[in-house]
């Protein structure tokens, strides 16, 4: 199975939330994980706000850990219908996007997903 990773997990992971534990056991497995490029932007802002002093290492495990997909047109463009349907977020849109234009699902506990197909969600 491929796993778009969403950056709600990643943070509960570097947290060591309880949430996490579904987080912990893709990101610390075999599978491949996939990582869209807004995701890494929004981790490594986490990082810098709430553990700057490790923040360096723990992007580099984030991105080395991940397969990165970069915002290309056709998932912008697929990403501003999703946002136009569904009224949601434009980050989230994008997620969603990448997640559909690679075959993935959403590993996320945000709520913002809840009623998104091809999610798993961990979160309350």
């Amino acid at each position: 199975m491929t796993v778009l990773i969403d950056s709600w997990a990643w943070i509960e992971y570097f947290k060591g939330s309880p949430l996490a534990a579904k987080a912990k056991e893709i990101i610390e497995s075999s599978q491949k994980i996939l990582l869209s490029t807004i995701n890494a932007s929004e981790i490594y802002h986490f990082l810098l706000k709430n553990r700057p002093s490790e923040a360096e290492k723990l992007i580099k495990f984030v991105l080395s850990s991940s397969f990165i997909i970069p915002l290309d047109s056709q998932i912008a463009l697929k990403a501003a219908k999703i946002k136009y349907d569904k009224k949601i977020g434009l980050a989230d849109a994008i997620v969603i996007a990448t997640a559909e234009e690679n075959n993935a699902m959403i590993l996320t506990g945000d709520e913002d997903f809840k009623d998104v197909d091809n999610v798993i969600f961990i979160g309350k």
